[in-house]
């Protein structure tokens, strides 16, 4: 899959050259990093507008580009290219312009149970549609707390999601939205394990926080780990274990070649 590093990014800008590594603590460093995020807090707050105020497919091309900058001095160029941004751009519109045009939650089921088969991942990162819309509706209600704190990232925008009338987390996902998606269960199998666990007990995030905030009780404790999250923290990512295993086997070419096609299935031409 596309595996898009926003935090990585914003976090830590593009790769340094080599040479003598800077001292992060003097206070020129110091400046210069409040500066760089000051300039990424604004570049985010800049592109959740963009987001949130698509009318045309050319808003769409706008608010796609905008992202794109952000990705031009980085090693992951795939996201950057012409062809990628039309076909993401094109897909966001189309979830704006028309409901029937958001990508379906079987639809990112399908895609990436079909990546982890190819990569031969273990059977526990599987997902299914109830856990794939549980984990959205986590990214979003974090996405919204995290906003207002504030503390604005690419990470973090909340009109990159797709929500009903009620504000809700929709059936359906915004084509950048899935993408993030994919990445939070890409990178954080915790993320993905949580999800599961969640929706086997009918619980979505969001509610929760709603019943919590009417019994007062939001700052309460956080609740005690599971085992099985507690292993995914002292665990290595089996997703990304299993990814470097056919990046080894197969080669980087091969590797392109699958997320390509598997991009190409979750954003389809019409």
């Amino acid at each position: 899959m596309v595996a898009i590093p926003l935090a990585m990014l914003l976090l830590f800008g593009a790769p340094q050259q080599s040479g003598k590594p800077p001292d992060l603590t003097s206070p020129q460093s110091l400046e210069q990093g409040r500066a760089r995020y000051e300039a990424h807090r604004q570049a985010a707050i800049h592109i959740d507008e963009l987001a949130g105020n698509i009318h045309s497919e050319a808003d769409a091309r706008a608010f796609v580009d905008a992202i794109a900058e952000q990705f031009t001095e980085h090693r992951y160029q795939f996201w950057t290219t012409f062809s990628i941004r039309r076909r993401v751009a094109h897909a966001e519109y189309a979830a704006v312009s028309d409901p029937s045009g958001l990508i379906p939650e079987q639809r990112i089921v399908d895609v990436w149970n079909e990546y982890v088969r190819e990569i031969d991942a273990p059977a526990e990162t599987l997902v299914t549609v109830a856990q794939v819309h549980n984990l959205r509706d986590a990214v979003y209600y974090s996405s919204q707390r995290m906003w207002q704190r504030p503390m604005q990232t690419l990470w973090t925008m909340p009109n990159v999601h797709a929500v009903d009338a009620d504000g809700k987390v929709a059936s359906g996902c915004r084509a950048v939205e899935a993408l993030k998606v994919v990445y939070q269960m890409h990178e954080s199998f915790l993320s993905l394990l949580s999800a599961r666990e969640r929706a086997q007990k009918g619980i979505l995030p969001s509610e929760l926080a709603a019943q919590r905030r009417e019994q007062g009780s939001l700052s309460q404790a956080t609740p005690v780990k599971s085992q099985a999250q507690w292993r995914a923290l002292t665990t290595e990512n089996p997703v990304r274990l299993a990814a470097y295993r056919y990046l080894q086997a197969h080669g980087e070419s091969a590797y392109r070649q699958l997320l390509k096609r598997l991009f190409a299935e979750l954003l389809p031409k019409e």
